[in-house]
Formats: C-alpha cells, sequence, structure tokens
C-alpha cells in the first residue's frame, strides 16, 4: 500500500497480526530486504516493512532535505499514526539501524524495542562528520554522474561486503536485482540528507535511552562489532550479538540465525 505523509508517498506492506514490529531496511535496499526474514516473524506479529525515502517504490523528492534524518523518523511516526499504531518495535539494519535510533531517541514513548544490526549512532565529533559529509557528497556526485549500474558494481566491490561474495550466485543476483530498483535522485540525496555524515552524532542520547536494545553485529565486520560493544557500555538496557563468520549483513548470510535471534529477543517477556 502507498500511504502518504509529509506530501511524500510510502511504500508499506503490512503482514501477520499481534504486536507490530517495523523493519528498516539499509541503504540501497528496500521491503525486499526482508523476505528471508519474514516467514521467521510474521505468524507472532504484525511485520511492517517500509521502504525508506528515495528507495523502492517511495517517493524519491529532488530536494535533500526532505531525507534528513529526524525529517524521516517524523514521517514513520506519521505512518504508525496512520496504521493507528502507537507503541512499536523497531528492527533496523545499517542506514535503517541509524533511523530506527533516532526514532527512539526522538520518540521514546512510541518504541517498545529496539534491535539494530551492524549499526551506529553517528560520529562523534564535528570533525569526523565533516569528512564525511564530503566524502558522501563526493559518492551521491558520481551516482548522479555515472548511473546506478556503475553505483552497483563499485558498492559491491567495497570491503564491508567482502563477505557476500561466498553467497549463492541466485541470491547474490537477487541482491544485485533489488539494488537496480532504485534510482540516482533517491540514492544520492539519501546520502546526502541520511548520510552518517548528515545525521546528528546520537552517542550521548544513548544514556538516556531505557527501551531494551539488541545489537546485532558479524564478527568479520570488526568495525561494527567494536561499536556494539561501545554502544552497550552506554545504553541501559542492552546486549550484543556477536554471530561468528558473517560480515554487515547477518539477516542475508544467515537470516534463519538471525530470525531466530531476533524472535527471541521480541518475544521473551524477560526483556519487556
Amino acid at each position: 500500500m502507498n500511504i502518504v505523509v509529509n506530501q511524500k508517498s510510502y511504500h508499506v506492506e503490512v503482514y501477520g497480526k499481534g504486536e507490530p514490529v517495523v523493519l528498516l531496511h539499509g541503504f540501497t535496499g528496500s521491503t525486499q530486504t526482508w523476505d528471508q526474514i519474514l516467514p521467521l516473524l510474521q505468524n507472532n506479529c504484525q511485520c511492517i516493512l517500509v521502504d525508506i525515502i528515495g528507495h523502492g517504490k517511495t517517493d524519491s523528492p529532488t530536494y535533500y532535505y526532505l531525507y534528513e534524518m529526524e525529517s524521516v523518523g517524523n514521517d514513520i511516526i506519521s505512518i504508525l499514526d496512520k496504521l493507528l499504531i502507537s507503541k512499536t518495535a523497531l528492527v533496523g539494519y545499517s542506514m535503517g539501524g541509524r533511523l530506527a535510533l533516532s526514532i527512539a531517541v526522538n520518540h521514546p514513548d512510541r518504541i517498545s524495542k529496539l534491535v539494530l544490526e551492524s549499526s551506529s549512532p553517528g560520529l562523534r565529533s564535528e570533525e569526523e562528520r565533516s569528512a564525511r559529509k564530503k566524502s558522501d557528497e563526493e559518492l551521491a556526485f558520481k551516482i548522479e554522474k555515472y548511473g546506478i549500474d556503475w553505483f552497483i558494481d563499485y558498492w559491491e566491490s567495497i570491503p564491508l561486503f567482502q563477505s557476500q561474495k561466498s553467497l549463492a550466485l541466485e541470491t547474490q543476483t537477487l541482491i544485485r536485482k533489488q539494488r537496480g530498483h532504485n534510482n540516482v535522485i533517491g540514492l544520492a540525496n539519501s546520502l546526502r540528507g541520511m548520510g552518517t555524515g548528515s545525521q546528528p552524532s546520537y552517542w550521548d542520547n544513548l544514556l538516556t535511552l531505557f527501551v531494551p536494545v539488541l545489537l546485532i553485529c558479524g564478527e568479520i565486520d570488526e568495525k561494527f562489532c567494536f561499536l556494539a560493544v561501545e554502544m552497550e557500555k552506554m545504553l541501559p538496557k542492552s546486549r550484543v550479538e556477536k554471530i561468528k563468520a558473517v560480515g554487515h549483513a547477518i539477516h542475508v548470510e544467515e537470516p534463519k540465525f538471525f530470525g531466530k535471534i531476533v524472535s527471541g529477543f521480541l518475544f521473551d517477556q524477560t526483556y519487556h
């Protein structure tokens, strides 16, 4: 279905019944990101899948300020309002995890639990953010200049995704095809508005976030495992699950194990 909020049309899919869980994909992803995870969750909850602005079937506005993290977080809350959902769990991967954390920080009364897969609270210093913003802008410019096919080739070659080279060829082809459904304007403006350099730093907010948080990382992805451990030190109610022999996208490389861990966290009453 399409849900219009704040003059933007979002593609939203809803499956199952029960306690609501919103799933937020990463950069270049879409609702299809969760195809292998959905069957593992929808029998126990109401799964709400959203194409984040600039991705999939959701609008890709020309103005990049519409992609700013807190603005998009407000859009997600407005979608929940339209669905008559007062409180939900959030599951976010990478960029979607940064968005999920932003929503939890800015709307804590609307969030019951938080699952952050390979995510971060942003960069700590203004110098780091400035440097990253510059590199995000350079990549956005190249996407606009060279197009989607060039970008997908580049994106699949970065070290973050090297562990996916061992996936079945069919799986790799499906991931590439899904990435290709995105468009130049959406991805470029997503980098400008929601990139790690543009988003606020939420490190100091972690101390005041009292919802239960599950931090998932793949042991090959050393950077994000380090970040998960650092976040756990500051979050009042959190734990880290480090998954062996996988990289950044645990839900792709070990979908059944990922689904089992997430289900256990979401539906285990001891975590309320």
